[in-house]
């Protein structure tokens, strides 16, 4: 009797929904959360090092090119540009993914960890466990790519534009020979059959255009983004779906 008894089918087990959640398993698994999304959010940042680290290398490698002989043509600098901008767009996309992870880490530390680091178990933000899970479900990009990009302009390759710019000066001005009149260096601009207007005016095109980026990208959220700390994914909007 005991041994049909014990061969009975047994009662399937209920559905995950249904038990509920404790407080150590929810710890657990918050835990779990944050340490995944900063591993995610450092390997996107160890990749915008690395296009930074493309273009110092073009930068450096242009240059001493460009120096190596007098008779290197000055305008290889300036085309130099085209392709650390090229970096610069790669670069910007890096950082919209780079914004999606540090996000979700930020809006942790800010909710999560800091309630419990100060003991005052009330989250600043009432919905940000709706946010967050609407952001696993849905991710988004928390930056638009003009911000990106012109953020990482401004903190990095504005520098580097700046040193090609002036490194061409300087080759115009002692190479083939040092520079004797201002009338010289205007011949020296042109370039077989490029005129020296049209790369004087290409160069200021592109520089102008930069500038415009910089400008445009800082104040298109009323100041934002003034570092990398504060963040791009301060504004809630960029949350929304």
């Amino acid at each position: 009797m005991d041994d049909a008894h014990s061969q009975a089918p047994q009662r399937s087990p209920e559905n995950f929904e249904d038990y509920p959640l404790t407080r150590q398993e929810y710890i657990s698994v918050m835990v779990h959360f944050y340490r995944g999304e900063v591993n995610r959010s450092t390997a996107w940042r160890q990749r915008l090092d690395a296009t930074t680290n493309w273009s110092v290398l073009t930068m450096a490698g242009m240059l001493s090119f460009a120096f190596a002989t007098p008779n290197n043509p000055h305008i290889l600098l300036l085309l130099s540009n085209l392709v650390i901008l090229s970096y610069l767009i790669v670069e910007g996309r890096r950082y919209r993914y780079f914004e999606v992870y540090r996000a979700r880490v930020r809006m942790l530390e800010e909710n999560f960890l800091i309630p419990v680091i100060t003991r005052q178990l009330e989250s600043p933000m009432v919905t940000w466990r709706e946010m967050v899970a609407m952001d696993l479900d849905l991710p988004k990009y928390k930056t638009t790519l003009l911000e990106a990009v012109g953020f990482r302009l401004w903190r990095n390759y504005v520098h580097i534009f700046l040193i090609i710019l002036g490194a061409w000066f300087i080759k115009l001005v002692i190479h083939p020979e040092p520079m004797s009149s201002v009338s010289q260096l205007w011949e020296r601009i042109a370039v077989a059959w490029i005129p020296a207007w049209a790369v004087v005016g290409g160069g200021v095109a592109f520089y102008v255009s930069l500038l415009i980026v910089m400008y445009v990208a800082r104040h298109i959220h009323g100041g934002e983004p003034e570092d990398e700390i504060a963040g791009l994914e301060r504004n809630l909007e960029h949350w929304k779906l």
